[in-house]
């Protein structure tokens, strides 16, 4: 359910913001990333979109951060759509019929040996953010 992700055109902004240290990359699992969409949902009252549910999990992980810190903060994320169009796959999790699938590691590194020899994108730091 947590997808959404896949937008392939922002991916050399993306990661090229991660290069000026402009974002830092963070890998939530799927079942988290629900977790915190629900609670997001009962607290706030918006169901968001799937593309949404990762940046609600990432601000509810840094509010929790900071609350065992006792820091005061103030989280600024981007609400990007509603999941109106996604109530099916919300209703199949909290019914518990959506199977959450992780790779094994060794599936992972399997298919990262595969692009060995492959080009790599040359890093390349701007300097104009800092």
């Amino acid at each position: 359910m947590p997808a959404g992700t896949r937008y392939h055109g922002m991916s050399p902004l993306v990661s090229q913001s991660v290069v000026e240290g402009l974002a830092d990359p963070m890998a939530i699992d799927p079942d988290r990333v629900l977790r915190a969409t629900m609670l997001f949902a009962r607290t706030e009252g918006l169901i968001v979109a799937p593309e949404t549910s990762h940046a609600v999990a990432a601000a509810v992980r840094e509010a929790r951060k900071a609350k065992e810190e006792g820091k005061e903060k103030t989280i600024v994320f981007g609400l990007s759509g509603h999941g109106l169009m996604d109530l099916k796959g919300y209703q199949a999790y909290m019914a518990g019929e959506l199977a959450v699938h992780e790779l094994e590691q060794e599936v992972i590194e399997g298919n990262l040996a595969q692009l060995k020899g492959f080009p790599e994108a040359e890093e390349r730091y701007s300097g104009r953010w800092r």
